[in-house]
Order: C-alpha cells, then sequence, then structure tokens
C-alpha cells in the first residue's frame, strides 16, 4: 500500500488548508448572520457564491469527481486529504463544490446519465448553478433495507407516473435545489435487487410537495432534511436513469463513494475539535492549574489522537483500494470505514465538548454542531447495523465460506 502524497498533491493540500483558513472559517459568523437576516434557514447566502467564485478561479473546483472529463481527475487517495480539510467546515464542502448529496447525484449523472441528462442537469450542478437531492428513504418502512421502499414508478405511454412518501431527502429544501433523484418500484413482483429503479424528478413537476423538514437534536442545518409527497407526478421516460431494474445496481455505486467522502469530512471535523480543545485547555485554570495539566485532560487528548490517525489510515487504505481493484473488492474496507469514522468524530467532539463545559454545547462554538452531524451519519447511507453485518458476512465467508 503506498499512501504517499505527489508534490502535486502536496501543493493541492496547501492550497485547500490557505482557503480553508483564510476564506472560509472566517466567513462562518458571516453565513449565519445572512441566512438569519434573510428570514429563510434555507437561503443561499451571498457570501457562499463569493467563495465559490474564489475557489472556481483558484482551479479548486469539482475536486471530488475523478473522471476527468467532467471533474479534476483526482483518484480516491488524493482527494482524501483534501475533504479532510473541507470536511473542518460545515460550510467547507459547498465552497468548492464539493458538498452531499450533489457529488453523489453528479457521479450518478456521470456513470449511468445519458448525454441529454448530463447536459440538462450534470452541466448546471458541475457548474454550482443549482443544487440537488437523492430521494430514497422512506417513513413507512425500514429504509437500512432498500428492497423495502414502497413508492411506484409506472409507466404510462411516453411518461411514468411517480407515487411515493420519502423523508431525509437532505438539500430538497434549499432555494437552489431543483432536481431529484428518485428511487422506487418500477416491477414489486421482480427478483428482489431488479424491482426498484431510478428516475429524474425536477422539483418544479406538479405532484411534488414539501411537507416539512426534519431537525437534527433539534438544529436546522440550513440543509432541508424534507419529508415529500410525489403525487401522481408525471416525467417523461427519457428521465429514467439507465433501465428499468437498475435502480439497486445504481443506489450501491453511489453510496461507495458518498460513504468514504462522509468519512473524509468527518476527521477533519475531528481534527478542528482537538485542535478548539487544545486551545482551550491551555486557557482555564481549575484547582489552583491549568487545565491543560490535568491528567483526565492529557488523556483526552492524547485518545483522540490515536483515534484520528487509525481512521485516517483505514480511510487511506480503503481509498487506495477503490483505486486500485475497485468499489466491489474494497466493499469490506469502505464498510470498516463508515463504522469506524463517525464514531471517531463522535468521541472526539464529545471530549472537546467536556473540555469546554457550558460553551461546548452553545451556540458559540460549532461543537454542538458537528457533534449533532456526526451523531446522525452513524445512520445516513445505512446505520452502523448494516455496515456490521455485511462486514460479519464477508469475514465468515472468508474464513468458514459454508457460513457467509
Amino acid at each position: 500500500m503506498e499512501f504517499a502524497f505527489t508534490d502535486k498533491m502536496r501543493g493541492l493540500q496547501d492550497q485547500v488548508r490557505a482557503f480553508m483558513e483564510d476564506e472560509v472559517l472566517p466567513a462562518e459568523p458571516l453565513y449565519r448572520d445572512q441566512v438569519h437576516a434573510s428570514g429563510n434557514p434555507y437561503h443561499h447566502p451571498q457570501v457562499m457564491e463569493d467563495l465559490k467564485d474564489k475557489a472556481r478561479s483558484a482551479g479548486l473546483w469539482n475536486l471530488f469527481l475523478p473522471d476527468p472529463e467532467w471533474g479534476a481527475g483526482l483518484s480516491n487517495l488524493e482527494y482524501a486529504p483534501l475533504a479532510e480539510l473541507m470536511g473542518r467546515s460545515v460550510i467547507g464542502p459547498e465552497a468548492f463544490n464539493c458538498s452531499a448529496p450533489d457529488t453523489g447525484n453528479m457521479e450518478v449523472l456521470t456513470q449511468f446519465g445519458t448525454r441529454a441528462q448530463q447536459e440538462e442537469w450534470l452541466v448546471p450542478l458541475l457548474a454550482g448553478e443549482i443544487r440537488s437531492c437523492f430521494s430514497m428513504t422512506e417513513p413507512e418502512v425500514a429504509s437500512s433495507d432498500a428492497r423495502n421502499i414502497q413508492s411506484r414508478i409506472e409507466r404510462d405511454g411516453d411518461q411514468y407516473v411517480i407515487n411515493g412518501r420519502k423523508w431525509w431527502t437532505s438539500g430538497a429544501a434549499r432555494e437552489r435545489c431543483k432536481i431529484s433523484i428518485f428511487m422506487g418500484k418500477t416491477d414489486p413482483d421482480g427478483e428482489p435487487y431488479r424491482q426498484q429503479s431510478m428516475i429524474l424528478v425536477p422539483l418544479d413537476t406538479r405532484g411534488v410537495e414539501h411537507v416539512r423538514n426534519l431537525s437534527v437534536f433539534g438544529y436546522d442545518e440550513g440543509e432541508g432534511h424534507s419529508e415529500m409527497t410525489f403525487t401522481d407526478v408525471r416525467v417523461p421516460v427519457s428521465n429514467l436513469l439507465q433501465e428499468e431494474g437498475d435502480g439497486f445496481r445504481i443506489a450501491q455505486g453511489r453510496l461507495g463513494p458518498g460513504r468514504i467522502h462522509h468519512c473524509m469530512r468527518l476527521i477533519g471535523m475531528a481534527e478542528r475539535a482537538v485542535e478548539l480543545m487544545c486551545r482551550r485547555v491551555v486557557q482555564r485554570t481549575a484547582f489552583g492549574k491549568p487545565l491543560a495539566r490535568q491528567g483526565v485532560i492529557q488523556n483526552w487528548i492524547a485518545e483522540s489522537r490515536c483515534e484520528i490517525e487509525q481512521a485516517r489510515l483505514l480511510v487511506l487504505k480503503a481509498a487506495w483500494m477503490m483505486d486500485t481493484v475497485g468499489n466491489k473488492a474494497a466493499k469490506a474496507e469502505i464498510a470498516m470505514i463508515k463504522i469506524v469514522a463517525p464514531r471517531m468524530a463522535q468521541q472526539v467532539i464529545d471530549r472537546a465538548i467536556q473540555a469546554f463545559g457550558g460553551a461546548g454545547v452553545s451556540q458559540d462554538t460549532p461543537l454542538a454542531q458537528h457533534y449533532a452531524h456526526a451523531r446522525t451519519l452513524r445512520l445516513a447511507d445505512g446505520p452502523d447495523e448494516v455496515h456490521l453485518m455485511s462486514l460479519a458476512k464477508q469475514e465468515l465467508f472468508r474464513r468458514v465460506p459454508h457460513e457467509g
């Protein structure tokens, strides 16, 4: 395994690091102020457009996309440390046009979209002109098993008719969100993994209704985790991605890179928590000495460093395997890091909160919001238990093939 970074990559890391420190982190308060002043929590503030313009001009744009026709052409291993740096701020990824769920949707369109679909939706997404969402999870079924999806996509002449109820459709409430990739069943009686299809649904289509936004531990993160209904929604047959029955295959192709991108960003979030914790404990005194000299605090810092480094190495290994042997062969490593990284980040951020005391759970630091985000990622893109089950089956098959 070779994790060494080239001169090109070290240069990109320096550029992204400087952009985060000089532009993104200082812009966080203004971003919040502009959103608050608008009266709309899903408002797209001018400061974000300013950041995007600067990032685009600096060549720090669409870094996530390995396809050189559409993106920066970086490998997963090359992108990993850049995503980590972006993850230090919740507004960081969007500044580089590298935020979820757009990244996953753009990858779907590059891999599975027709040229017409790409020209209509991929091009404006890559330009950062619009946002997108992904409608998969449903409130009435256990969506950890995608075979449970009940939404229907039924052909009627030269149109498909879509009916269903979705939730946790992240990003749907944003002002610039224009398109959803919708997953539903075209053949409920077919083979379990060929029942589902995916289709492009413009959000201004008649029959698409936004029901409500779901908060995360009371936080409304500005993403708009929407509950939505689709009632007799009609779109052209040309909006179907690939063929009927390809939905599950497309979903698996989309979620692999998406999972590791989340993990990369979580490492950056954990690094920022340690940085904030270290600054705090050298400034505060309790029981006659600085907090930094308290043994328990030193243990928190040391444990956090060990856990971050372990998670980072596993992310790099998974990224390296995705690049060298493919996503399917790297599925065990992807499952492992999806289990490890959110738990690690949650633990590290929790220690930082404890070191800050009451300030740690207030709006005066980013820690409380980051904690909520890390905890949520133990559910998003498959809960821990699904990845643990998958990993156990792979391990059993490797050791005792008839038990896998």
